[in-house]
């Protein structure tokens, strides 16, 4: 295979640090995929927008950077052809893979930190097929996500399970978030969840 002719969709690459999850606060790459198997109303990545990048361009940029971990998100990066070849290549250099996915698809055996976020508008899809692991599991609370939650409890064995807050033009619903955490915290012998906001929003980095 020719790696100069195999070319990726890429919304953007950059460093920054991880906004949110329990990695908060990491140094990263963030290497954004165009395209996406589902379609959300409140979804705050253009997706759509992207160029093409061969993967010598991707690993120049990429090295150009300090950080040594890498987050590999979207859009959605499970559906990429040839993602297996990047990230043997990034492996190769050393570098920590995590990725964010919506968990509809099989993750690739070289990453090393799986955060899915399950989207409740697509809960039949989830209950056909998804992924049965994750360190942490993201439900956005754009409406109940209660019932949701519970659901993706039963087939996503996780470390950590967050609600985060939907943002709709520029405005958080906090309150009914943290009201929900209350409620499924409530239930005995069930999974804790916790809070996660993108907090890079907050304080003005990418």
């Amino acid at each position: 295979m020719i790696f100069s002719t195999i070319t990726y969709p890429i919304v953007e690459i950059f460093e920054s640090l991880q906004g949110e999850g329990f990695n908060t606060g990491m140094p990263s790459i963030f290497i954004r995929f165009g395209k996406c198997n589902l379609t959300c109303s409140w979804c705050d990545t253009p997706y759509h927008q992207f160029d093409s990048w061969t993967l010598p361009q991707i690993l120049e940029k990429v090295e150009g950077y300090q950080a040594k971990n890498i987050i590999i998100t979207g859009g959605e990066p499970t559906i990429q052809p040839n993602l297996t070849v990047l990230l043997d290549e990034l492996k190769r250099r050393g570098y920590f893979l995590a990725i964010e996915t919506n968990g509809l698809k099989d993750i690739p055996s070289q990453i090393d930190y799986i955060a899915t976020s399950p989207k409740r508008l697509y809960a039949e899809k989830y209950q056909r097929r998804c992924i049965p692991f994750a360190h942490e599991v993201r439900i956005v609370a754009d409406e109940n996500v209660i019932a949701f939650c519970e659901q993706i409890e039963a087939q996503i064995n996780a470390e950590r399970y967050y609600l985060s807050p939907c943002e709709v033009e520029g405005k958080m619903n906090l309150l009914e978030t943290i009201t929900q955490i209350g409620l499924l915290n409530q239930r005995k012998n069930k999974p804790k969840w916790q809070l996660s906001i993108q907090t890079h929003k907050i304080v003005g980095i990418e």
